[in-house]
């Protein structure tokens, strides 16, 4: 008998709850759709869809099969086809197509019935793929099931706010009444009793879910902390997962100092750099379109998808394992990472990296040092200021004569250190390349 089954009598049986309740939602919305009077094939497919959903959750509550023999389960080849793809390069660059995807077809994936699909898709890719072993060890820890729950909450808010943006839009290209002034006038709402009323019905609620939660969830405490015995992987908590896995691409005062300063200066500096006043108060996407493209893109592929990357992707000494890989922690791979300045030296000059005598006096090894790392900082300087202008009188010119100098410059430059992060992990997946500028002698390293 396996010691570690991929399925079990209590896995058949909590699966089986979780289809029953996507039977109970399904079955809301056939009743939904019958009541808007959809087209009758319409909701004779969301009634055949729920009664399999029934019957799918009443096989496995009722049933008495073997779980080994138990036929309801994610298949081994889809599983070996998403574990194929388990590496940072195929990662990134699905999370950037999908977020592309995902304003490109706004007007599609808001669509309630194409949002009620994909709900029901991604609970039942949920579903199938907790008949993994491994999947069910990373999904199933007490610190991982908040972040599988603020995925789905993300995945609702986004679609709430472009589904609002698209019907506003579409309000102003016809020249009708915004949604919030059409649902709402110009009606306006007390902070009491409305308000207060509204927060403290929200905060009995919230205390009573978190209760049940402590209740139904064991805390996630370990052993006391012992030098000779530390966890592998030893992981942030969630909220600084993207920090630590900045630490891969940039050294501890770069990704966890510099970087978060700039992302808070950044976020106090906005309402003093933002021209645009349309969106007050409103919800739109065509009038804020670089605004939001860009705070969404930092938000989503540059911050959440690091979040779940760090959280179900990383495993023992750090390695990238697929999520249904076992976490082995006797993987090892091959990294071979190179700075800048021994690219320049060793394979474009074919000569030896310049270095100082040891008996040379501070000055002579600071020539020696600036000398060895000169293309990387002439790269990093001319990233920083030379940039911004080019950008300010070709694709930005508009931006540049709206925002004044002063403003556009601090707009650039958050922008170009945003930046820094994709390039970085782009850079140190395709060349190797580790750092830019790299001055151990002085604990500087970019």
């Amino acid at each position: 008998m396996s010691h570690h089954p991929d399925l079990t009598t209590s896995v058949i049986n909590g699966l089986g709850w979780l289809y029953l309740i996507l039977f109970a939602m399904n079955t809301v919305w056939t009743f939904r759709s019958y009541q808007r009077r959809d087209d009758v094939r319409v909701t004779a497919a969301w009634a055949i869809i729920t009664a399999l959903l029934a019957m799918l959750g009443i096989a496995h509550v009722t049933g008495g099969a073997d779980p080994d023999r138990f036929l309801i389960r994610l298949p081994a080849f889809i599983k070996s086809f998403v574990d194929l793809g388990a590496d940072p390069v195929t990662y990134f660059v699905g999370s950037t197509a999908l977020f592309i995807a995902m304003i490109v077809l706004r007007r599609w994936w808001t669509k309630p019935t194409v949002a009620w699909i994909l709900l029901n898709l991604s609970i039942l890719f949920l579903a199938l793929s907790m008949t993994d072993y491994d999947f069910r060890q990373i999904v199933g820890k007490p610190d991982n099931v908040p972040i599988v729950s603020m995925l789905f909450i993300v995945g609702f808010f986004t679609w709430l706010f472009f589904k609002r943006a698209v019907d506003n839009d579409d309000r102003i290209a016809s020249g009708r009444p915004l949604f919030e002034v059409d649902n709402n006038g110009q009606e306006k709402v007390l902070v009491w009793p409305d308000l207060v009323y509204t927060e403290l019905i929200c905060m009995v609620v919230l205390t009573a879910v978190l209760t049940a939660w402590g209740v139904a969830l064991q805390a996630p405490l370990e052993e006391p902390a012992a030098a000779s015995r530390t966890p592998n992987p030893s992981k942030a908590p969630w909220y600084f997962l993207g920090l630590q896995e900045m630490l891969v691409y940039y050294d501890p005062w770069m990704a966890g100092v510099v970087l978060p300063s700039v992302i808070v200066v950044g976020l106090m500096a906005l309402p003093y750099i933002d021209f645009n006043k349309k969106g007050n108060g409103y919800f739109t996407f065509n009038e804020r379109k670089f605004a939001i493209c860009t705070f969404l893109f930092g938000f989503l592929p540059l911050w959440i998808s690091l979040i779940i990357l760090g959280t179900f992707l990383r495993g023992p000494n750090w390695n990238f394992f697929g999520i249904y890989e076992p976490w082995d922690a006797h993987k090892l791979e091959v990294l071979n990472n190179v700075n800048l300045s021994e690219y320049f030296w060793l394979d474009v000059m074919h000569s030896k990296l310049p270095t100082a005598a040891a008996g040379d006096d501070f000055w002579v090894q600071t020539l020696v040092i600036l000398k060895r790392e000169i293309v990387g900082i002439l790269l990093t300087l001319a990233y920083l200021f030379l940039l911004p202008p080019v950008m300010a009188t070709t694709i930005f010119r508009g931006m540049f004569i709206r925002m004044g100098f002063l403003r556009f410059m601090v707009f650039a430059n958050l922008v170009l250190l945003m930046a820094c992060l994709p390039i970085k992990m782009v850079l140190r997946w395709s060349i190797n390349l580790k750092y830019i500028v790299a001055i151990p002698e002085w604990f500087f390293n970019i």
